[in-house]
């Protein structure tokens, strides 16, 4: 297929909240109840990081070049060849990611991203890669998990380049040494053919890659210049 352009509990906070109750029933001051309150705050900031996407001049000069892959032709994409969330749908809203993926968007709620197109010999690989705010990588990366279960009968994919009965969806094992979860999976579009979407997610970065066959050199690639 041608690409188509868990927490702990805070212990300590756990701690100080039942020290809280054992002194307020001993006839305590209320001294432990207001420590109790901080560290229970401040448990809760350490579990919502203030995660920022990257710039998207920052998340571009992340994007793999020419010299990380021998032997193929690396080009930005830009312009009109770049495709958005808002490009792409399906007539499964479970199965929009990996729509959008397949389409050469980055899933989700991207703050700011960057596209690739990978060409050896007359095999091209798609890039996208995408920054998100917050847990966006965490959550656009299990809504694709999802969707790979929920899509395997079919779908029908809708872009600015046309549509697409995704007919077959079979997951495949794979290993993206840099990368911290990855997915990937065989697909059969009835007008594209038979092809291949690999998924991962690095930080607060995810990136699809869509080839004819498993991509794998390209993403290990790609994960090894993300931080």
């Amino acid at each position: 297929m041608r690409p188509t352009p868990l927490r702990r509990p805070a212990v300590a906070a756990a701690s100080a909240a039942v020290l809280a109750l054992v002194l307020t029933a001993c006839g305590g001051d209320d001294k432990p109840r207001e420590d109790s309150g901080k560290a229970d705050a401040s448990a809760s900031a350490a579990a919502r990081p203030d995660v920022r996407a990257l710039p998207a001049a920052a998340l571009d000069g992340l994007a793999v070049g020419p010299a990380d892959l021998r032997g193929y032709r690396v080009t930005k994409v830009a312009g009109a060849g770049v495709v958005n969330v808002g490009d792409v749908s399906s007539d499964k809203p479970a199965c929009e990611p990996l729509a959008e993926a397949l389409a050469g968007a980055a899933p989700g709620t991207p703050t700011t991203t960057a596209h690739r197109e990978a060409v050896k010999a007359r095999a091209t690989t798609g890039l996208v890669l995408g920054s998100y705010d917050g847990e966006g990588a965490q959550r656009a990366f299990a809504s694709l998990r999802a969707a790979g279960t929920d899509c395997a009968r079919g779908f029908r994919l809708m872009s600015a380049a046309g549509t697409d009965d995704i007919t077959a969806l079979a997951p495949k094992p794979v290993t993206v040494a840099a990368a911290d979860e990855a997915l990937a999976w065989t697909v059969t579009g009835k007008k594209t053919g038979a092809g291949a979407l690999l998924v991962f997610r690095k930080g607060n970065s995810l990136v699809a890659v869509t080839a004819g066959e498993l991509p794998t050199a390209v993403a290990d690639a790609q994960a090894a210049r993300l931080r």
